[in-house]
């Protein structure tokens, strides 16, 4: 395993002493120390190639534990949107933060000229300013995401990934939402009720999480072997939805619609315009967060992620893994995942088919 850079490894790559690269990275230069701008280059030259970070943690604590955790989204940290998952999730880690006795340091910077947020800059692992961080895995994996951790796996650096992610369970410490079992049991209700054309609408089927519900959508038809009547997923912006395809749908046959939440703005102001009311004439569910800009006649079935019990687990995770480290008669883990259930919403989306269209 790749071990973390010392700044004796600095001071062996560079040709100078020790006390040198001290006095160069603290910026001790004032006074009777004389340093060569070219002495100077070639220190931060090797800090580069080293990926080497200065630990302001351990030096405020002169060797003791540290208590300052890292926050990493490789999305904004602070959406502009009202009622985003972020929001609970932070209020987790900040609980549990606190009554651990732990400090939440935001890494908010990009430092590259396209914006993207990044762990590693210039081959340097922002994330040691901390003690360890709990990572929350982006929407859509990408190729700079899946090296980044990869590489903390690699340097053993302590962290918890928060959300959907296609590593082996124990690559590394997780929290994640069980979106499949939520989704199944929303299905099979439907099912019971006498629905045979259960539409799955989705914006795209792209992140672990999105597959995990269409899965469940998947499982909930097969263990009542209804396999043969599940419908493929139907993926389309929220633009798409029209009365005119809502229409369409409901004069194929179609009773019941589940819906990815991203889509269920749109489509509960086409029913309303097309006089329709659930569970009277469709049934529908809601799969995620239930929509904040929309006030719907009636509750809303469906279910939301854990958004801030994740964020208390996350942080309890870390501070395990850390306080592992710490000991002397335990080795590191980094294999433990966990899997919380969804929080259901009963509401009263749905019921049996119209008669007409029943079977």
């Amino acid at each position: 395993m790749q071990k973390r850079p010392r700044q004796t490894d600095v001071a062996k790559l560079a040709g100078v002493s020790p006390a040198t690269v001290s006095v160069i990275l603290n910026n001790r230069l004032d006074g009777n120390v004389r340093i060569s701008a070219e002495t100077r280059a070639r220190v931060l030259d090797a800090v580069e190639q080293l990926g080497y970070v200065t630990d302001p943690v351990a030096r405020s604590l002169a060797g003791g534990r540290g208590s300052i955790l890292g926050v990493f989204t490789y999305e904004a940290i602070f959406p502009r949107q009202l009622h985003h998952c972020y929001y609970p999730f932070l209020l987790g880690m900040e609980e549990e933060a606190a009554q651990l006795g732990y400090d939440l340091l935001l890494l908010t910077s990009t430092g590259n000229t396209d914006r993207r947020r990044t762990i590693y800059q210039g081959n340097i692992n922002r994330l040691r300013i901390a003690n360890g961080t709990v990572i929350r895995m982006p929407a859509q994996p990408n190729t700079v995401y899946e090296e980044e951790i990869a590489r903390l796996i690699a340097e053993q650096y302590p962290f918890v990934a928060v959300g959907e992610h296609e590593w082996s369970n124990g690559a590394f410490s997780s929290v994640t939402a069980d979106y499949a079992t939520a989704t199944a049991n929303v299905v099979r209700i439907m099912l019971a009720q006498g629905h045979r054309r259960v539409a799955y609408w989705a914006p795209q089927l792209v992140g672990q999480d999105h597959r995990a519900c269409y899965a469940g959508y998947l499982m909930a038809h097969r263990k009542l072997g209804l396999a043969h009547v599940a419908m493929p997923a139907q993926q389309f912006p929220a633009t798409h939805i029209t009365t005119t395809l809502l229409q369409h749908l409901l004069a194929e046959g179609t009773t019941a619609f589940v819906l990815e939440h991203d889509l269920s703005v749109p489509f509960c102001q086409a029913l309303e315009e097309l006089g329709k009311r659930a569970p009277t004439d469709l049934s529908f569910a809601i799969l995620g967060d239930r929509p904040a800009d929309f006030a719907a006649p009636y509750p809303i079935t469906g279910f939301s992620p854990p958004h801030e019990q994740m964020g208390r687990r996350a942080v309890h995770l870390l501070v395990a893994l850390l306080q592992t480290a710490h000991s002397k008669h335990s080795p590191v883990s980094q294999g433990r995942h966990e899997v919380l259930p969804c929080i259901p919403f009963p509401g009263a989306t749905i019921g049996p088919p119209p008669v007409s269209l029943a079977g």
